[in-house]
């Protein structure tokens, strides 16, 4: 914690790519403070109380938050790095977050998104809003925490979870997962449809055409969403699932390589055998014997 006159100001790294900034100015004058944001970056502030501002393009346009409200700063075109007024008697929580690890947060899939492909590069996002009451007690707790150093760290990590949690609860969208910042949320869980319908029906999978009509999307964006997403075509993604699938299959030891390979969907065990041979560089029965 820095101590500025009748002040304060602290910043906490929770994660690689995931900070938060505590900020009080109980002083009659403003103050100031400044820090380079790269544009793969969430901005959150939130005011708890008083009023700050933040300059951008050195001055010529501003964002002002009022008391009891927050916004929030996404923008991969440019960077936005903070240039921020703290006018006196205010308090101000600030966190950044990568948009990588932000949707981590909603959805098992995260690390196969690449947020900045083509469609996602002109994206930005700018919001203004009151803060809820739970979200404020939650601010109130970040910024009057008073515990021993030992454990500060991953208490102030927790409330950070809460209040996130609080913040983009969408109560029509309870039993979904939902990221703001996914282009087509909807389009995401069709091809995580198709992903588990392969699985499921992995030893007679259907065509690309009868899939594509499953989930309810043309042939082209099937292949395109599930490149994107899970980062190879569905029939390869298939494969490298199904030799998966057979190695742990051999390593229970109750099945023998015929009926592992009719299992995963091979109607002959040498074209089984070829196929495991391609994937892990041995044939079923000498991985067995190996073990």
């Amino acid at each position: 914690m820095k101590n500025v006159a009748k002040g304060s100001f602290e910043e906490i790294i929770l994660e690689d790519g995931f900070f938060i900034y505590l900020f009080k100015n109980e002083d009659d004058s403003m103050r100031t403070f400044e820090k380079k944001i790269d544009s793969s970056f969430i901005q959150l502030h939130f005011c708890v109380k008083g009023h700050a501002k933040f300059l951008f393009n050195n001055g010529s346009y501003t964002f002002d938050v009022q008391e009891k409200h927050s916004i929030l700063l996404y923008n991969t075109m440019q960077n936005l790095p903070i240039n921020l007024q703290i006018l006196p008697k205010t308090a101000l929580v600030s966190i950044l977050i990568s948009i990588e690890k932000f949707h981590s947060l909603f959805s098992k899939d995260a690390k196969f998104i690449h947020f900045l492909s083509d469609e996602n590069k002109t994206k930005k996002y700018y919001n203004n809003a009151p803060i809820v009451p739970t979200s404020l007690f939650v601010l109130q707790q970040l910024l009057n925490v008073n515990i021993n150093s030992g454990i500060k760290d991953l208490y102030v990590k927790g409330k950070v979870y809460e209040l996130l949690s609080m913040h983009f609860h969408n109560e029509d969208n309870e039993n979904e997962e939902y990221c703001p910042f996914l282009i087509d949320e909807q389009y995401v869980t069709k091809i995580k449809m198709a992903k588990e319908i392969i699985i499921t029906q992995m030893a007679e999978p259907p065509t690309l055409q009868a899939l594509a009509n499953e989930i309810g999307l043309n042939i082209k964006k099937l292949k395109e969403g599930f490149k994107q997403i899970y980062g190879d075509t569905v029939y390869s993604f298939l494969f490298n699932y199904k030799m998966e699938h057979a190695r742990k299959l051999l390593e229970s030891n109750q099945f023998n390589v015929n009926e592992v390979g009719s299992k995963i969907g091979y109607s002959t065990a040498s074209h089984f055998i070829a196929a495991f041979k391609k994937k892990f560089g041995t044939t079923p029965k000498q991985y067995v014997k190996n073990l």
